[in-house]
């Protein structure tokens, strides 16, 4: 009982939550070959026994981890979401990786596993998904109408500009790069209008 009370007063967040986020910052920080039930529950301040307790499998805890993170992070994609303001889709894209580095960080970790891990391929796919939706939904919303391929690219683009971030790159190259994808946008809704 005493170890069950440590975990809903983490720092991190209470119960199952708090060992999720625990998940995903151990993931970032050491990579997916690394991560045990006792990393976990290091990083929780909890006894390693509750992460197995919760869980019991670190595969179920690593794809709730996941769920838990995307669903974070796709909510933050735009700093006004279900505006189609564009200025806010690509000001949220902006900050991002300053924002969500440690999501960012434990997603990429995910994607480059399961070229080894078939097992995490659909979870990534949803990931991806969920990405590429909420950015369609943004289009749509700013009046450009996006096949599946479009905000695919957009979504892309914003991976790789957030992946060269988060692994050191300038954040004015990733402003930089936006911009000109934002111009490539413009012209699209003025000729769909």
């Amino acid at each position: 009982m005493a170890v069950e009370q440590r975990v809903h007063e983490s720092r991190y967040g209470t119960g199952r939550d708090a060992l999720l986020d625990a998940t995903v910052r151990a993931v970032a920080e050491d990579g997916l070959r690394r991560l045990t039930y006792r990393r976990v529950a290091s990083e929780a301040g909890v006894g390693h026994t509750l992460v197995a307790h919760h869980f019991g499998s670190i595969d179920t805890l690593v794809e709730e981890a996941l769920h838990r993170s995307y669903v974070r992070s796709v909510a933050t994609i735009t700093t006004r979401p279900g505006s189609g303001d564009l200025n806010a889709l690509f000001a949220g894209l902006s900050t991002f990786a300053d924002d969500d580095a440690i999501d960012q960080a434990f997603q990429f970790e995910l994607m480059l596993e399961s070229r080894r891990r078939p097992k995490l391929r659909p979870h990534i796919r949803r990931v991806r998904d969920a990405y590429v939706d909420a950015i369609g939904a943004e289009l749509t919303l700013a009046g450009i109408d996006p096949d599946p391929a479009l905000s695919h690219l957009v979504y892309s683009a914003a991976e790789g500009l957030i992946l060269e971030q988060i692994t050191g790159d300038d954040r004015q190259a990733t402003d930089s790069a936006l911009i000109h994808l934002r111009r490539l946008l413009v012209p699209r809704r003025a000729r769909e209008r």
